[in-house]
């Protein structure tokens, strides 16, 4: 397939990117159901991606000055404020209009503070923000263990994150300087996260720069990130179902073979059949997974397998080599023993079952490990569209570094394989 390159995050380019690979998901009706919050929140983002709105959310604890701060850029009094902490009990939003932007509208998001004890439906209010394509981590002071490891969470998810330092008439000018310090000893240095003193317009200026340079950017990149990481969890679903299903095929192939090399004497039959019988394994686990795989295709898997674990080629030719010998041995004999000859070959034909049984679940564990590695990537996916992004920024590229180290396919799903 032709790889897909987008040099420029040209909005409309990659909007319509995204919505032909959202269309061509086939999903049961299972999966709608299970995956119902999440595919609302992934349509609401590709609808924002469609008219160009960006969303910008404020989070923090309680009382640091959030609602304070947006009422601020609007100026307005439209979010609540009050002098007791926890005034605002739910997520609320209000479009912002500023001169120069290139996006269409901008959306604020106010939330409760997430240490507010009693605080409704913590998860969502959190799962809200973190939809956010610019995160304004509101702080009054030097930030403590909570609000580290919260700020961590969003680095990992690869968000765009601001520190916004409030109440800083509270602080002399020295005193400040050191919050500042503190603040950045305790986040990645790397980063570069912006820490912005809320005095004047300074955060009203850095977020209007912020947004004509990259607004774009970070609208197109949130929204493929909210893709991948709906697509990770459909593909996760899946693979549970079918590791069931690889187990049970996997399972019915070493009793086939067991029976087969227990009973039959013949040295090339033995091997040949054993061949045909481990193909036809990876060509159905390849079913299971998706792949449809070639007769050269599942020859060179096995023969890559069959390389790289040596004790699977031994035990596929070595041991039932010896063992045939063995009992072609013990049969050609037999006439001249009385039958006593035939004594070892139960126990010989119930070891060589054994080794196949083994030697098979070997087999079909690492072939579904590397169909799953070979199945995974395709030019349409969110992910690959990301990679396929051009850009400058450093800081930006940072962020995702960090977001394709914590999405890593075989570190997420190669235990859920059979």
């Amino acid at each position: 397939m032709e790889k897909i390159i987008m040099k420029q995050p040209r909005i409309k380019k990659n909007y319509l990117l995204l919505k032909n690979w959202w269309e061509t998901i086939d999903l049961t009706n299972h999966e709608k159901s299970f995956f119902n919050k999440e595919i609302i929140y992934f349509n609401q983002q590709l609808f924002r991606f469609k008219e160009k709105t960006i969303r910008i959310g404020a989070y923090g604890k309680s009382g640091v000055g959030k609602s304070s701060i947006l009422n601020s850029l609007l100026k307005k009094e439209i979010f609540k404020t009050d002098i007791i902490n926890g005034s605002t009990k739910e997520i609320l939003s209000e479009e912002w209009a500023f001169k120069g932007q290139k996006l269409k509208s901008i959306e604020l998001l106010d939330s409760p503070g997430f240490d507010f004890c009693n605080l409704k439906f913590p998860i969502k209010n959190y799962s809200l923000i973190n939809h956010s394509d610019i995160i304004l981590f509101v702080v009054a002071g030097d930030i403590n263990r909570n609000e580290v490891s919260k700020i961590s969470s969003f680095i990992k998810n690869g968000k765009k994150l601001i520190i916004v330092l409030n109440k800083v008439d509270l602080f002399k000018k020295n005193e400040l300087n050191e919050i500042i310090e503190n603040i950045k000893f305790k986040i990645p240095r790397d980063l570069n996260i912006p820490i912005i003193i809320n005095h004047e317009d300074n955060l009203k200026n850095y977020l209007t720069q912020t947004i004509n340079q990259h607004g774009e950017l970070l609208l197109t990149l949130n929204s493929l990130q909210l893709a991948d990481k709906l697509f990770l969890q459909i593909k996760k679903h899946r693979l549970k179902k079918r590791q069931k299903l690889a187990q049970s095929t996997i399972g019915k192939f070493s009793t086939i073979k067991a029976s087969a090399v227990a009973l039959n004497p013949f040295i090339l039959f033995d091997i040949a059949g054993s061949f045909a019988l481990d193909s036809a394994l990876i060509s159905e686990l390849s079913k299971i997974y998706g792949l449809k795989l070639k007769g050269e295709s599942t020859r060179k898997i096995f023969k890559n397998i069959s390389i790289n674990n040596l004790f699977l080629g031994f035990t596929q030719v070595g041991v039932n080599t010896s063992f045939n010998l063995i009992k072609k041995v013990i049969l050609l004999t037999a006439p001249f023993t009385n039958g006593l000859s035939l004594l070892p070959y139960g126990p010989i034909a119930i070891i060589q079952a054994a080794i196949a049984i083994h030697s098979t679940k070997i087999l079909g564990k690492l072939a579904a490990k590397e169909i799953f590695i070979r199945s995974k990537a395709s030019s349409i996916e969110p992910a690959i569209m990301i990679q396929n992004i051009t850009f400058n920024d450093p800081d930006i590229l940072n962020h995702l570094s960090i977001y394709f180290s914590n999405r890593n396919l075989n570190k997420n799903f190669i235990s859920i394989l059979p």
